[in-house]
């Protein structure tokens, strides 16, 4: 918009606006006339200002701080996805290592099968290569039983006293991916 464009707008728009300028100048005169005493106007003014900076800085900490929070808990939840992301493979391949870990201990009661070597290889690259990816085997014979842990699949009596409450024959191991229990072990328990 050019200067005389702009001139022009601001003509047409005193000359609508209901206001006269003299009108402008009487209000002005008056406001003049009023004395004003700033001096006690200032500190009331000072706080009120202070308090309202106060307000936005704590309003900008909780902010500040709820993000920081939710950027953690994102990243702590994506490093957690990542890190189970294969449990759904993994307890679908448990049933497959239980079946080579049958298939190893019936091969070594055998002296001399041609494909044992082959077996016991293949079930050892297994074990290793689901160590490698995180998976753990839980050893649960022995150990006090944990509903955490174990599924008790029944109690059998025990002779010994230091047996009652442990762990005293593994039906099933129970496996972790990382520290996340996947597989519970099922158990029978001493009583």
């Amino acid at each position: 918009m050019s200067p005389t464009d702009q001139d022009k707008e601001m003509q047409d728009n005193e000359a609508q606006s209901p206001v006269s300028q003299e009108h402008v100048q009487e209000v002005a005169s008056s406001m003049e006339s009023q004395p004003v005493d700033t001096v006690e106007a200032i500190p009331h003014l000072e706080q009120a200002l202070r308090a309202e900076i106060d307000e936005y800085k704590d309003k900008y900490l909780r902010l500040y701080a709820d993000f920081e929070n939710l950027r953690k808990r994102s990243l702590k939840e994506r490093l957690d996805l990542i890190k189970t992301a294969g449990e759904e493979l993994m307890t679908a391949l448990l049933p497959v290592l239980d079946d080579m870990e049958r298939a190893v201990k019936a091969l070594e009661a055998q002296e001399a099968h041609p494909a044992k070597e082959g077996v016991l290889l293949i079930a050892h690259k297994l074990q290793k290569t689901l160590e490698g990816k995180g998976l753990k085997t839980m050893n649960a014979l022995g150990e006090s039983f944990n509903s955490e842990l174990h599924e008790a699949i029944t109690e059998i009596a025990v002779t010994d006293e230091k047996q009652q409450g442990k762990v005293v024959d593994e039906v099933e191991k129970g496996y972790y991916l990382h520290d996340k229990v996947i597989r519970y072990a099922k158990v029978v328990v001493g009583k």
